[in-house]
């Protein structure tokens, strides 16, 4: 590569404003709430032993397959990876918000078939951040991954790609799995 493609490319990539920095970066922020989500939720059931309820099973089922398509979609540099992830993410997001609005008492719990009912509160932090739950760290998870994948749909400038961004999405797995197995040693 020449200096004038060299030249080209930096300033092509190069983020200029938040906007730009998002867009760049906006598949690994995904990735990152993904494996966050993922790494969580496999936390509080296998290590803290918590029993997921029937809507908890169901928001994996959309989360997890997001962190493989996510981390597929950076490697091979698939500009519309949006294709993928949005319908899984959107969907996630009215299965989370609906069980928030159920463990938040807002409607009527609905019956579950589970071991433990879906209304079922594991969290329980008092005050200011009483409304912390685990629906409500699943819906941001899901919304965060939605507004990155919205915004790579509609971003003209493109993302992170090449060596550096399959080194920033291997970082992030590896950073994050690690980080959770250092949790499981450390309890």
């Amino acid at each position: 590569m020449d200096r004038a493609q060299s030249m080209e490319l930096t300033a092509t990539t190069s983020p200029t404003s938040l906007l730009d920095w998002l867009t760049l970066t906006c598949r690994h922020i995904a990735l990152l709430a993904a494996m966050l989500a993922t790494g969580g939720s496999l936390f509080f059931s296998e290590v803290l032993g918590w029993i997921p309820c029937e809507l908890c099973w169901y928001q994996r089922i959309l989360m997890y397959p997001l962190t493989v398509l996510l981390f597929i979609g950076i490697w091979r540099d698939d500009r519309k990876v949006y294709l993928y992830v949005l319908p899984l993410s959107l969907t996630g997001i009215a299965v989370a918000l609906y069980h928030y609005l159920m463990v938040m008492l807002i409607i009527p719990p609905a019956p579950c078939a589970g071991a433990v009912p879906c209304a079922f509160d594991y969290i329980n932090i008092p005050g200011v951040l009483s409304f912390v739950k685990i629906p409500f760290l699943a819906l941001v998870a899901f919304i965060i991954i939605s507004v990155m994948m919205a915004n790579l749909a509609l971003a003209e400038t493109e993302p992170a790609h090449g060596r550096i961004a399959r080194t920033m999405a291997t970082a992030i797995v590896l950073a994050t799995g690690l980080a959770f197995i250092g949790l499981d040693v450390m309890i």
